[in-house]
């Protein structure tokens, strides 16, 4: 028998959580100032330069997608799971979801004038993450931005049981520094790093890199 692939696990982990994820997960946000800072200037830089739709790439239950909206963007979301993208769809009917890959978006070229990767990254092994930003480069306009959140650290976490259900799920930490480094081989050019420490809830820091794909209008100095 042909075992899973990551992909599949993950999928399938997040079609059993999905309602009782967007549930324990809604404020999230809400105690956290910097992480809000983070979207804030990625917002701004973006409506700043020439407009366009923003991809919330890896939106689950769509709560940042929302964020997004609010924050004046014309933002939409995508998900590996079916699942997320139902309770997506029915909390936020005024947003567009769709099912989606990372490491194969369904976009045109130079089409979105941003992307936001809010940990949802954090279940890819490190020697994909290659692929993944390549993607990101590919669909954004030049002078677009990319904004990512993952956890700090090295190695991986196997989860067997989160959100109250039985779940296969690989949680991967990253160096900052070796994440920087492959964003540039991809073609981005690093604008912003901030590492915050970990709150009561976690377990590792947390970082977010605020990004930017060379070129012309949306580039800002």
């Amino acid at each position: 028998m042909t075992e899973p692939s990551p992909l599949d696990l993950t999928r399938a982990s997040y079609d059993a959580v999905a309602a009782d994820y967007a549930v324990l997960l809604a404020d999230e946000l809400a105690d956290k100032p910097y992480d809000n800072a983070m979207l804030a200037a990625f917002a701004g830089l973006v409506r700043a330069g020439d407009g366009g739709p923003v991809g919330d790439l890896g939106c689950g239950p769509g709560r940042v997608t929302a964020v997004l909206r609010d924050l004046g963007l014309t933002a939409f979301g995508i998900d590996l799971s079916p699942g997320m993208i139902a309770v997506a769809r029915e909390t936020y009917p005024d947003l567009d979801f769709a099912v989606g890959s990372m490491t194969a978006l369904d976009m045109a070229d130079d089409s979105l004038a941003g992307a936001l990767a809010w940990y949802s990254l954090v279940h890819t092994p490190p020697e994909q993450l290659p692929r993944c930003f390549a993607e990101f480069h590919r669909v954004l306009a030049p002078g677009g931005h990319l904004l990512m959140a993952f956890k700090v650290g090295d190695g991986c976490v196997r989860l067997e049981r989160a959100y109250g259900h039985a779940v296969t799920l690989d949680v991967h930490r990253f160096a900052p520094d070796a994440v920087a480094g492959m964003l540039v081989k991809a073609g981005f050019r690093v604008q912003a790093r901030l590492v915050r420490e970990a709150d009561e809830r976690e377990k590792t820091p947390q970082a977010f890199f605020l990004m930017v794909k060379p070129g012309a209008a949306r580039d800002s100095p």
